[in-house]
């Protein structure tokens, strides 16, 4: 039972990242899918969140209008995609699954974590 995040890399300032978290072992479909991020000095924090029917979603303010979350059941797999990306988006990105997504997305409890993926945005 693991989630497994990917798709970072090195991303000019105003272009976009998409990393993904897969799950194996158990199906997606059945919780909630948060991403967090962790920048180099900083605390880890809650960035998105997205339902298990994919119907509700919410978003950290720095984010709020060029980001995107989304999921894939079929496929066990979701996404997280930042638009017009900054230097400040620069952190590890990581996914963790959650019994719901609701305003307090933020807050425990999150039962699954993946093992993050390193996304740089250079200027």
């Amino acid at each position: 039972l693991q989630l497994q995040a990917s798709g970072g890399g090195l991303v000019q300032a105003g272009g976009s990242l998409r990393p993904s978290c897969a799950a194996s072992g158990f199906p997606l479909a059945e919780v909630a899918v948060g991403w967090f991020r962790q920048a180099p000095g900083k605390t880890r924090g809650a960035v998105s969140c997205i339902s298990a029917s994919g119907r509700k979603t919410h978003y950290v303010d720095s984010v709020k209008g060029r980001s995107t979350i989304s999921r894939d059941n079929v496929n066990n797999t979701a996404f997280l995609q930042i638009d017009s990306v900054k230097p400040e988006d620069t952190a590890v990105y990581y996914c963790a699954t959650r019994p719901g997504c609701s305003a307090n997305y933020f807050a425990p409890p999150y039962t699954k974590w993946g093992q993050g993926t390193q996304v740089t945005v250079s200027s």
